[in-house]
């Protein structure tokens, strides 16, 4: 008798990319083709510990600071091999120390020496743009925010910046219908996508959706990396697992931001744990990458992996502006 993981992994045992139809290059990088990246290697794996953050009493106009490592209490956490790993380019672990490589929270990815200056300052709505040529044409990094409708993607933001309403959240999945960007501290943005899969939308428009969705990816040269959202409190969708391939296939920068790792299921109740979800996605998507994409597990509930998107946002937006 099938096991339930051998259940979830017998029945998306072949991906059908039925969003765009192209062939699958089993390649990814977390950078564009021309940066190098440095692959993982055997090192000790050590993990920074975290804490679940109070609400802020910090106003707009004051810096939020990054949360000290130290005082971090336990949260879930996965095994992670060595070569699973994402090392940020110009990240040396072979040496290790005593120590080995700081590993961020609830992720795959190692603290660089590019992860400074993460706090959020300041946070603005700038605009809503409908084609790629309509964004902002100042230059500055962008990080895109992408996932199923409902997945989350309103309240991460807001998680990010600590503000209830910088992005408006509601009860009806498919709102944003736009390519909606916030300038970060004046100096980079953080782009809120159409959400995908949503069933009760009229298909022309979810057809218009996917095509200036694409584009974007595609000719947006300031996008640092695309932030994939998956909904970790449910098993794998097909449509998620045909959007990762997709973006992998198309050599996009791509980070995976499991949402929703507060929600505990009761196992006698058929439902899985957060944790034993991203697993399983972990082993769907495997087959067409060459290397492990970097992932990050979040709640917007208790703030989970808000410090760690931060400082990967900081190391990635870093080594972009110099390179």
């Amino acid at each position: 008798m099938l096991t339930n993981s051998e259940m979830v992994l017998s029945q998306f045992s072949k991906i059908n990319i039925s969003l765009f139809t192209l062939p699958i290059h089993h390649n990814f990088s977390a950078f564009p083709a021309n940066k190098p990246i440095i692959a993982a290697t055997a090192a000790p794996i050590f993990t920074s510990t975290s804490f679940q953050l109070p609400k802020s009493t910090v106003t707009p106009a004051e810096p939020i600071p990054i949360t000290d490592f130290s005082e971090y209490p336990e949260e879930i956490q996965l095994s992670i091999s060595p070569d699973k790993l994402f090392v940020p380019p110009e990240t040396d672990i072979s040496g290790g120390g005593a120590a080995g490589p700081r590993i961020l929270k609830g992720s795959n990815i190692v603290l660089g020496r590019y992860a400074r200056d993460a706090q959020v300052s300041q946070a603005d709505f700038v605009k809503s743009s409908v084609t790629t040529e309509d964004c902002p044409s100042d230059g500055l990094p962008e990080f895109a925010l992408v996932g199923r409708s409902n997945v989350g993607k309103s309240s991460l933001l807001n998680s990010l910046v600590r503000r209830k309403k910088l992005a408006l959240t509601s009860k009806k999945p498919g709102k944003t219908q736009c390519i909606n960007h916030f300038r970060i501290n004046d100096s980079w943005y953080l782009v809120d996508l159409p959400g995908y899969g949503y069933a009760a939308a009229p298909q022309e428009l979810r057809t218009d959706w996917n095509k200036f969705t694409k584009n974007y990816f595609l000719n947006r040269s300031t996008l640092v990396s695309v932030f994939l959202l998956i909904d970790a409190s449910i098993p794998a969708k097909q449509i998620d697992l045909d959007y990762a391939s997709w973006l992998g296939q198309n050599q996009i920068p791509m980070t995976i931001i499991f949402t929703k790792c507060d929600k505990r299921k009761k196992k006698k109740n058929g439902g899985k744990r957060p944790e034993e979800n991203v697993s399983d996605f972990h082993e769907l998507i495997s087959g067409f990458f060459q290397t492990t994409p970097p992932w990050i597990m979040t709640s917007s509930v208790t703030h989970q992996g808000r410090d760690e998107i931060l400082l990967h946002i900081a190391q990635l937006r870093n080594y972009w502006l110099k390179h």
